[in-house]
């Protein structure tokens, strides 16, 4: 067998053409010298899934479609128009239609598990499971990157770690103390910890070891750490997208962070697309237990129903602080409570509306300053002043104005946040001076 471990891209195109070509898993395999098992698994590991229906059918995956027993007509807008129109054949009334049964085909539980080979693959109106050598190399090359990037330590972990370090290195102790002293409590070398605290993870900086702040700092910088290594898998925009497709009435809230000062304090901001409002909350640190924190303060403030109503898809960027998708998705019970996706690696235009309103925190709290001198209280104030004013795409209302008749003044209230005049509004940094 060949010694090399990983496939390379040539290799993915041959497994590509001989799938298409009806080649077995053990055909493939002989002939780029891998054992079969690692050919199945290549495949199952990188299916995309394609929605194109066939040459003049459109995409329709319910069963009783599949099995031509739908006689449902005018059940989605697309087809009141037109009369005598049964709504298996427009593919738009999935998501509208309460008789849908989503069919997927059983040749797909077994090998191939696609629909490369399949012959009645042009003909076929169901889902495509396909096999694809350039997006089997992207996802593969996505996940290398991500494992080699970061630490594996939960936010637990940390913390114990956190509250043996840090009050030892503010008395004055050194890292090699510390590391054999509480070798059976740390589990952790001396070379991770100074790792951990050149990274930012603890409470005491690398300035308070006093050899620390004589030495020249060295080129190399370290990067943002991710707490779960792999989180953008199955979480990526296109999963986003093929998310929302599956569910056009659900609202989306984009989550992103405002700096102030390099290390210092940050904001939390949560934009709700539609209505154009955005709440900020106040972080000490730009880390991931912050944002949970802040999540699972609201998930009890306004009770689970209203939060899973309010705040059903989060889509966030790439920033460590919310690279622990799964605390944030579920309540401490395990139990679901919204969905998280991920923007594109250099894609803030993907959520763009949340972007564009930072621009008018910053009118208020300019970039390099330090966000840390001031209170909750006073970011409530300067979002309730930016929320009431008026938007022009909102037709001349405000977001806090939308936001009330939607949902109410209750909801509102509970995020602190108040009418202002319109004569009253300041966008500048003298409202919070």
């Amino acid at each position: 067998m060949n010694k090399q471990k990983h496939l390379t891209l040539e290799s993915r195109i041959i497994i590509e053409t001989k799938l298409n070509e009806g080649e077995s898993f053990k055909a493939i395999g002989r002939l780029l010298n891998k054992d079969c098992t690692t050919i199945s698994k290549e495949v199952k590991n990188h299916i995309s899934f394609e929605k194109n229906g066939a040459y003049g059918k459109a995409f329709n995956d319910c069963l009783l479609a599949f099995q031509h027993q739908c006689s449902a007509q005018r059940v989605c807008q697309d087809c009141t128009s037109i009369k005598n129109r049964f709504c298996w054949s427009c593919g738009k009334c999935a998501s509208s239609c309460i008789l849908y049964e989503k069919y997927v085909c059983p040749k797909l539980s077994k090998p191939p598990y696609v629909c490369n080979g399949c012959p009645k693959r042009n003909k076929c109106s169901l889902e495509k499971h396909l096999y694809k050598a350039s997006y089997a190399q992207k996802e593969y090359e996505l996940v290398r990157s991500e494992a080699r990037s970061g630490f594996a330590l939960s936010e637990s972990e940390l913390r114990q770690i956190d509250d043996i370090v840090s009050p030892l290195l503010i008395k004055g102790q050194s890292l090699h103390h510390i590391a054999v002293c509480h070798a059976d409590e740390l589990m952790k070398s001396e070379r991770t910890l100074y790792a951990y605290i050149n990274s930012g993870l603890f409470t005491a900086r690398n300035i308070d070891m006093p050899r620390t702040v004589r030495m020249r700092p060295r080129k190399n910088v370290s990067k943002n750490l991710k707490v779960d290594k792999t989180c953008r898998l199955g979480r990526d925009f296109s999963c986003f997208q093929t998310y929302m497709e599956k569910h056009p009435d659900l609202s989306v809230r984009q989550i992103d962070s405002v700096e102030g000062i390099k290390g210092g304090a940050v904001l939390l901001t949560i934009h709700f697309v539609e209505q154009g409002l955005q709440l900020a909350f106040l972080r000490q640190h730009n880390d991931s237990q912050s944002v949970i924190d802040i999540f699972n303060r609201l998930y009890l403030e306004l009770r689970p129903d209203i939060f899973m109503e309010l705040f059903p898809v989060l889509l966030a960027d790439n920033g460590s602080e919310f690279s622990n998708p799964s605390a944030i998705e579920s309540d401490t019970q395990g139990n679901p409570r919204t969905k998280m996706f991920y923007c594109d690696p250099n894609a803030p235009y993907q959520k763009g509306s949340c972007e564009n309103n930072h621009s008018m925190i910053r009118r208020i709290l300019p970039k390099g300053e330090d966000i840390g001198q001031y209170s909750q209280k006073q970011i409530n104030l300067m979002m309730s002043h930016i929320n009431s004013y008026a938007r022009k795409k909102l037709g001349n209302k405000s977001p806090y104005e939308i936001f009330e008749f939607q949902y109410g003044k209750e909801l509102l209230d509970i995020f602190h946040l108040q009418k202002i005049p319109a004569d009253e509004i300041i966008l500048s940094p003298e409202l919070l001076k």
